[in-house]
């Protein structure tokens, strides 16, 4: 009755993997001389990008094969892009810390700043304990007397 399942399994013989054909074997990483990689990199940094013949001319000079610098630019281009991203980021970084540095500059001097008086609020003794109140000052405490509140 298992075997008139819809759901049973065909049982596999053997290895998974078995008739798969084998992988290709990879190129061994490719090594630059330095006068190479000197001569590349002069170049990377006036352009970043070649056109085929400018990279046919350049890999004949290096004696590379035209795929050995094209390559070489592809990965160069991406390593670039990594470390402008990565710099962005920490000057980014840098100017976030600039602005919170000079925004708690600005509110401590606020703090230091006796608060202006206002000619209506002189008149009126519950606007003029209202424009005295700092909630964020500790050592304002607010009390009320016979209804009128004043700061300690």
């Amino acid at each position: 009755s298992a075997a008139l399942s819809p759901f049973a399994a065909t049982r596999r013989i053997g290895h998974p993997y078995q008739n798969r054909t084998p992988p290709k074997r990879k190129k061994p990483r490719t090594s630059f001389s330095r006068v190479q990689i000197c001569e590349l990199e002069k170049r990377f940094h006036r352009q970043k990008y070649l056109a085929s013949a400018e990279r046919a001319t350049l890999a004949k000079a290096l004696k590379m094969t035209d795929a050995q610098v094209k390559t070489w630019f592809q990965n160069r281009r991406t390593k670039w892009r990594r470390q402008t991203a990565e710099e962005r980021e920490a000057e980014r970084q840098q100017a976030n810390r600039l602005m919170l540095h000079l925004q708690q500059e600005a509110f401590q001097k606020s703090l230091a700043q006796p608060l202006p008086q206002d000619p209506l609020c002189m008149h009126n003794s519950s606007l003029y304990a209202l424009q005295n109140l700092q909630p964020w000052a500790e050592d304002n405490k607010v009390t009320s007397v016979s209804g009128v509140a004043s700061v300690v």
